[in-house]
């Protein structure tokens, strides 16, 4: 369970105490071409233990494909590519269609994004660590 704090005082809490992140393995893809997004996320996922590869470059299916991870963060513009057709292709392949996708972006165009590439869910950049940790349980712990 992850708490969090304000003034000493207990605000809310990630995963409930009957989960056991440790107990939870599973590889989660993050694809963006921000170094500083990609280490901050790998970190913050390692440090519970999950597998976590990452991905600097549009080039994701054929990676995809012999990975099989149980959740895929996509940045919607990586370098020139669009997220949206990544995730259009995804949902379209058989191996892939069932991997949630969580597309992640800082544009105001986010959620119209998601709706027509068929993402699972959206993360508003900048984000806070717990709500990448909330996207987390919601789609790999529960």
């Amino acid at each position: 369970m992850i708490l969090f704090m304000k003034n000493s005082r207990l605000v809310g809490s990630v995963f409930s105490s009957k989960t056991h992140i440790e107990d939870k393995k599973g590889m989660i893809v993050i694809a963006d071409d921000d170094p500083a997004i990609l280490d901050a996320m790998k970190l913050m996922l390692e440090f519970y233990h999950f597998q976590v590869e990452t991905i600097a470059d549009g080039n994701i299916i054929p990676k995809l494909l012999s990975l099989q991870p149980k959740l895929i963060f996509l940045d919607i513009c990586m370098s020139g590519t669009n997220g949206g057709d990544i995730c259009r292709s995804l949902k379209a392949i058989e191996e892939t269609k069932e991997i949630p996708v969580i597309m992640i972006s800082a544009s105001c165009d986010l959620i119209e994004i998601v709706k027509e590439s068929g993402a699972d869910d959206y993360l508003a950049k900048p984000f806070a660590m717990h709500e990448l940790l909330s996207k987390v349980n919601k789609y790999v712990l529960n």
